[in-house]
């Protein structure tokens, strides 16, 4: 399982190592499902070693406890800030990017270490020094770009950046803990407190551009489009994105924060009334079959989609405040969703001239049509309806089959209905005949008729 910490200097994903240190992880995880780590400072960066963050205010507030374990945050116990700390020994600090609880001796027996929030990422290799101080539970994956960034970060005598490095929002991938008695999980990221915007030195943005005569309205758009690419990134975790950097169609829509219950005719009767949509779907899990609160929709011109974007945003469906976009920060998904569409597409209009049904379409087969063979003529028992409407069950009923040439052919009068059961599934037909009835099918035994 993984997670994404999204923090002021880029994304970093994290991968937890539950097999070989379960409390540590799901401490971590609960932390973040909590957003106990939204706005955490790193409040201490030693170059091409390790840096150090976890604590929602930081070591430079009087006011800091220096962080809890989860059950110490939900119960408010002073006694469960900490929790005994587990060392696999396996689990050693020999690559960039290990991922470990930051402990401290118990005060009643030294020879325990406890552990709380904060955590340590490594910036280097053969960090050894690490090993029975700081308790392994992870490593980074993606992301070594940040760790680059944070590793020349320009710092005071103590190892503080002087320009703030923050976790800005934290993201859980797939939680396999059940939750502790009375976790509540925010509906979306918190505001930092006023304790924590006591401690900002110099915000990021108005630092990297102070000089640059940048307006607030572009530091706006740069921040936006920051979270953009890390919802991207997000998504692309999940699964549902192959890559990141494609560019949509313009007359897309991509509609988020949907109630479960909305359905692709009520996104389609909302939005209708803007302009023509050419498809409108709720993107749904592959296997299960549930919204993933999700949705594209395509009209048929730019306009249309822009007027859309501006009349929909934040507006109220299903008791739900939905979010609008042009699809830019979903980029990857967008070109799977216009994959799958143009698909659909294609097979629509592929559709008829094949068995004389206008609704099949011949299947592709995993061998080629010279290798199949001809069956010869059999005596099948069906269900055959006389001229008075009287059915007469085991009449039978002559039926040739010539898988070669996609043909079957029925001698019988009347309403038939015939099951053919074959080892690769059962088909079941209804057919009208007139003495000799001819009835095209494929070699999967797709009965067109």
């Amino acid at each position: 399982m993984s997670v994404l910490l999204e923090t002021s200097e880029g994304d970093i994903v994290i991968d937890l190592l539950v097999d070989h240190a379960p409390k540590l992880c799901e401490n971590f995880l609960k932390l973040c499902k909590a957003k106990y780590y939204n706005f955490s400072p790193v409040h201490s960066v030693q170059k091409n070693f390790s840096f150090q963050t976890g604590d929602p205010l930081g070591p430079l507030s009087k006011e800091s406890d220096g962080g809890s374990s989860i059950w110490g945050h939900i119960s408010g116990d002073p006694a469960k800030r900490t929790f005994p700390a587990f060392f696999h020994p396996k689990l050693k600090h020999l690559e960039r990017g290990t991922v470990s609880m930051a402990t401290a001796p118990l005060q009643s027996d030294p020879d325990t270490r406890v552990a709380g929030s904060q955590f340590i990422v490594t910036l280097g290799e053969d960090t050894d020094y690490l090993d029975g101080r700081a308790a392994v539970f992870g490593k980074v994956v993606e992301g070594f770009e940040v760790l680059d960034k944070i590793n020349e970060a320009i710092v005071d005598e103590k190892g503080y950046p002087l320009i703030d490095i923050r976790i800005k929002h934290t993201v859980i991938l797939d939680d396999p803990y059940p939750d502790p008695p009375g976790l509540r999980e925010p509906s979306s990221s918190p505001p930092p407190t006023a304790q924590q915007l006591k401690t900002v030195r110099i915000e990021d943005e108005a630092a990297l551009h102070a000089d640059d005569g940048v307006d607030e309205e572009e530091l706006e758009r740069r921040r936006r489009n920051r979270e953009a690419q890390a919802q991207a990134l997000t998504l692309e975790m999940m699964g549902d994105l192959p890559f990141a950097e494609v560019k949509p169609p313009e007359n897309v829509l991509f509609v988020c924060k949907l109630n479960p219950v909305t359905g692709d005719e009520d996104l389609e009767l909302i939005f209708g009334r803007f302009g023509k949509i050419l498809s409108c779907e709720v993107i749904r899990d592959q296997k299960t079959g549930d919204s993933l609160q999700y949705a594209f929709i395509e009209f048929e011109d730019k306009a249309s989609c822009e007027t859309a974007y501006f009349k929909m945003q934040d507006v109220l469906i299903d008791d739900r405040r939905i979010h609008v976009d042009f699809s830019q920060s979903v980029s990857k998904l967008s070109d799977v969703w216009r994959k799958d569409t143009n698909s659909k597409r294609r097979a629509t209009a592929h559709r008829g001239g094949w068995g004389g049904v206008d609704e099949l379409e011949k299947r592709r087969q995993y061998r080629d049509e010279g290798e199949r063979i001809t069956g010869d003529p059999m005596i099948m028992k069906g269900h055959h309806v006389d001229e008075a409407g009287v059915g007469v069950h085991g009449q039978e009923i002559e039926v040739g089959i010539d898988i070669a040439n996609h043909e079957m052919t029925v001698k019988a009068t009347g309403v038939i209905e015939i099951m053919i059961q074959t080892d690769i599934g059962t088909v079941a037909m209804t057919v009208e005949t007139e003495g000799e009835k001819g009835i095209d099918m494929d070699g999967t035994i797709m009965i067109a008729g």
